[in-house]
């Protein structure tokens, strides 16, 4: 039902996830990421929004990726319909993917990030989420929207796509947190929106607002 990617860009040290899905509001059901803990993607036939908030605490706490979803995953009794995805600060991701999914469901850990999806046109598809997102230029959530865009062009969700939606974080700058919760074009609304978000007035003045490095910044005009 849902394709999505999580990656860390050492250069910045910012944290990051991109989704798209052939349903509504993708990012507010998937997408989840903390400074602390680093980032989660819960989705599925019956996605836990509680599982994207727990591994990120569990993993903010000391566990790994892989140790954070066992915890999660184990005790709940319709994990079989939920597939969930987890990236660290630090070490490799990892992904647990229920068997009553809807197939194509596929999964790849790569170094610094992890993709995973479910109701595909094939697996090919999260192949090309993250080969697009390596293989670009551009800024970090430019990365992440080109892994979006390879991945439509793959096969996509096997539905087509309705929603997508992108959350970066990083130490030095405020969240940058898009959604396009429906829309004929998914992807080039979130383009259009990412644009917007981080050009002219609007830009200049998000990157003058408070961040984690420097929490008093104020806006100089």
């Amino acid at each position: 039902m849902t394709f999505s990617l999580l990656a860390r860009d050492p250069e910045t040290g910012a944290i990051g996830g991109a989704a798209a899905t052939g349903s509504l509001c993708v990012g507010g059901w998937v997408l989840r990421g903390s400074l602390a803990g680093g980032m989660s993607a819960s989705q599925g036939m019956a996605p836990s929004t509680f599982w994207g908030e727990d591994v990120l605490d569990l993993m903010a706490s000391g566990h790994n990726a892989k140790k954070a979803i066992e915890a999660v995953t184990g005790p709940d009794s319709g994990r079989a319909q939920r597939q969930l995805a987890a990236l660290p600060l630090e070490g490799p991701g990892a992904v647990f993917t229920g068997a009553e999914n809807t197939p194509t469901r596929a999964e790849r850990v790569f170094d610094g990030g992890v993709a995973a999806g479910n109701m595909l046109a094939g697996p090919e598809v999260i192949e090309a989420l993250v080969d697009g997102f390596l293989a670009a230029t551009g800024s970090f959530s430019e990365r992440l929207l080109a892994g979006l865009r390879a991945a439509d062009s793959a096969g996509s969700d096997s539905r087509g796509l309705m929603s997508a939606a992108l959350l970066v974080l990083s130490p030095s700058h405020a969240p940058l947190t898009l959604r396009v919760d429906y829309a004929e074009d998914p992807l080039d609304a979130l383009g259009e929106l990412h644009t917007r978000a981080t050009t002219g007035d609007y830009g200049k003045w998000a990157r003058q607002v408070p961040a984690l490095e420097n929490p008093e910044r104020t806006y100089e005009g």
